[in-house]
């Protein structure tokens, strides 16, 4: 399988996360990837190249210009409200949630960063922009390259990207490249694109990008948000709006859940998937399914990667796979590398 690598992935590298009311080291770091990588090589997978450079447009086809502006500038601003900012990462404290404007876009700094966010855990550094901007031509270089007949390809990045939306952060993410996958895949000609995203949160930045499309299936098998991160979003009655009505789908689960339950949900969004007839996949890998990640609550383990390789290339489709969460460091590689092996071997 070919990999696109992103090797700027290290520039985005946060010191400081807000995680349950107290500033904590990052779960997200660069290691993730790292591992990744290592795994890959050792398994002597696929090549494993340089993505192609693509102007900020085929960003756009996803994100808010004013978004995308905001985040290119963002710490160059940040630095300039106080030299010493330099040394820290920033972190958004206000946000205009009910009954608050968010048209008007504010001078101020830390208030536009609230504008473009939705947590306090995911921090902004002096390589954010690099990162996430070569990540997302990570991802649409593996969409060009299965557009033109690649059987399957993965983009291999960090920060990862489907909680991010239209024209906001949250949750590690900057640039939805599940999403920029997408988009480039119906760019290219397909007409109808699936996404499923097996991450063990809900993809609520790629569910909201596609709600109202019917060219766009969006399918996600996660902890349930009654009591799982992202909360807001990923319940099983958002079935879309407007023309994408009937095109989005939920699979949410208890926390605890073993293989076996989780598998059936798999091959449940697979079957939704089957019947909407598209010409090709998009797979938010997500690993922190694992049993061992620290901030997440299935119990798959590390065999059973395999088998959702397996399931994923029983749907036949040409598939771009994009590297998303997975925190149990030291584990992430072998398993995300487990997923893809598993595919390759049963596509054949």
């Amino acid at each position: 399988m070919l990999t696109l690598y992103n090797d700027r992935h290290a520039l985005h590298h946060g010191k400081l996360e807000m995680f349950r009311g107290e500033l904590v080291p990052c779960f997200e770091v660069p290691a993730r990837a790292d591992f990744v990588l290592q795994a890959l090589n050792d398994r002597g997978l696929g090549p494993v190249e340089s993505p192609e450079d693509f102007d900020d447009a085929a960003i756009a086809r996803v994100h808010a210009p004013r978004y995308l502006d905001f985040l290119a500038h963002a710490w160059d601003e940040w630095v300039a409200l106080d030299p010493a900012n330099a040394q820290r990462d920033a972190l958004p404290s206000y946000w205009p949630i009910r009954t608050f404007r968010s048209d008007v876009l504010p001078a101020s700094f830390p208030a536009r960063m609230g504008l473009f966010s939705y947590d306090a855990g995911t921090p902004l550094t002096a390589g954010t922009w690099e990162a996430a901007r070569a990540g997302a031509c990570c991802a649409l270089t593996a969409a060009r390259r299965v557009a033109k007949g690649e059987r399957a390809a993965f983009a291999l990045t960090r920060p990862p990207g489907h909680h991010a939306g239209l024209d906001f952060f949250g949750g590690y993410c900057f640039l939805n490249n599940a999403a920029i996958a997408a988009q480039a895949l119906r760019d290219a000609g397909v007409e109808r694109v699936a996404v499923l995203d097996i991450d063990y949160h809900h993809g609520n930045g790629t569910q909201a990008i596609f709600y109202e499309r019917a060219d766009v299936h969006f399918s996600s098998v996660h902890g349930d948000p009654h009591t799982e991160y992202p909360y807001f979003l990923g319940h099983a009655d958002e079935r879309g709006a407007g023309e994408g009505l009937g095109f989005n789908r939920n699979l949410p689960l208890a926390r605890g859940i073993g293989f076996a339950a989780w598998r059936e949900a798999l091959k449940e969004a697979l079957r939704g998937i089957a019947a909407f007839g598209p010409g090709a996949l998009v797979v938010s890998l997500g690993l922190d399914t694992f049993a061992g990640d620290p901030i997440a609550g299935f119990t798959l383990a590390t065999p059973d990667y395999l088998r959702v390789g397996e399931d994923l290339a029983d749907a036949g489709l040409p598939t771009v796979f994009v590297f998303e969460g997975g925190y149990a460091v030291a584990e992430v590689g072998v398993n995300a590398v487990n997923v893809l092996d598993g595919f390759m071997q049963r596509a054949g």
